[in-house]
């Protein structure tokens, strides 16, 4: 069984009243230090490491569980106010960012040096440094400027959106949670505005002769957001009911910077509507994009967004298969495409690499689709 300090920690959630109770208790249990970046000191927490077994080193509340697990790991811990701690994988970026050092190499190098790299760099810098400290661990170490990095209280962001949701959308249901050390996402359907939504998505999908698809979608949207410095909050619209949700694009996203707040947040949301028909627009445009290679375009678009290979490739050979050959509309591509990771959910591939991948693969909407479409062959 997982335990939360674990880097590899996640959780799901089939109601929203048990997501926001967990992210209450977890801002209960969060704090934000901040420091001087100078006065950050690393130590390696390798087998070989001093600190490792010796759990008195440890600022009150570290389990020897946390220690392990970072030994496997990121291999380093930070003392922080005179007291030290284990260090997340998902703070090795900021804390690089902090000590203004990167490269290839340095995971490479023993925990002792990489330890003794850092110290050499951070003991440089007398800019100030916020440190998140949850779950037994330090999981990031922002930029202490408010311009730079603003702290957006997770159970705060989720309030705000179920409240504009029951505002605006009314009949709304929340579908699903997720969470990890890394990011945070909630999905909802709003099948009361399904016409609304989609009306004349569906007529246009009728007319160019694709009933099957229109009978199926209902209108949703995915909230995501991240203290770690992954995601800023952002809200996209996606197209439910079928095997696999699809993401056509980011709807709203208000940035970690420039001192911003949940009532930021809260005032973007206002524009949700509009920009969920906007992306809707996008989709529905591609109706009218006629490819003359498709199986090429879509490779092409698929290395374009880097997709991952084998399950792109999969997929690539999938519509090839299917699509029967002649022209096809960019809007077929963009379908055939959903089955990527589709494919990789079955794999069982971490649901954090699949709401990436999903966004990722939005940006096919904005693309040129003409530049991809080319009879030359390419290879993945």
């Amino acid at each position: 069984m997982q335990k939360t300090c674990e880097d590899n920690y996640s959780t799901t959630f089939v109601s929203f009243e048990d997501m926001q109770h967990y992210h209450e208790e977890l801002t209960d249990h969060t704090r934000w230090y901040k420091c001087k970046v100078h006065d950050l000191h690393i130590e390696p927490l390798d087998t070989a490491s001093p600190l490792y077994g010796d759990l008195s080193a440890f600022a009150s509340g570290v389990s020897m569980e946390a220690v392990e697990d970072t030994t496997r790991n990121l291999g380093l811990a930070m003392q922080v106010e005179g007291e030290m701690y284990p260090i997340r994988m998902t703070a090795y970026k900021t804390l690089l960012d902090r000590a203004k050092i990167g490269g290839t190499v340095l995971p490479k190098l023993s925990r002792a040096k990489l330890a003794r790299t850092l110290n050499d760099c951070l003991e440089i810098y007398g800019s100030e440094a916020l440190v998140l400290i949850r779950n037994e661990k330090i999981s990031a170490t922002h930029s202490g400027d408010p311009t730079d990095y603003s702290v957006l209280p997770i159970d705060e962001l989720l309030e705000t959106i179920c409240e504009k949701l029951d505002d605006r959308f009314p009949g709304n249901e929340f579908l699903s949670g997720y969470c990890d050390h890394a990011v945070t996402s909630a999905s909802w359907t709003m099948p009361d505005q399904r016409e609304e939504l989609l009306g004349a998505y569906e007529k246009t999908l009728k007319a160019h002769g694709k009933r099957a698809l229109t009978s199926k979608l209902i209108p949703g949207i995915r909230f995501i957001t991240s203290d770690t410095g992954v995601a800023s909050a952002k809200v996209s619209a996606l197209l439910m009911g079928t095997p696999y949700s699809i993401h056509i694009g980011s709807c709203i996203a208000v940035d970690h910077r420039h001192q911003s707040t949940v009532n930021d947040f809260n005032d973007a949301l206002s524009q949700l509507f509009a920009q969920f028909q906007d992306s809707v627009g996008k989709l529905q445009q591609l109706l009218d994009i006629q490819l003359e290679y498709p199986v090429n375009a879509m490779t092409r678009i698929c290395k374009k967004l880097s997709m991952p290979k084998k399950a792109a490739v999969e997929a690539i050979q999938m519509y090839e298969l299917t699509y029967g050959g002649g022209p096809a509309t960019a809007h077929d591509v963009f379908m055939a495409m959903q089955e990527i990771p589709y494919i990789l959910r079955t794999e069982h591939a971490p649901e954090s690499k699949l709401l990436a991948l999903e966004e990722n693969m939005a940006r096919a909407l904005t693309l040129r689709w003409s530049d991809y479409d080319l009879a030359k062959a390419v290879n993945y």
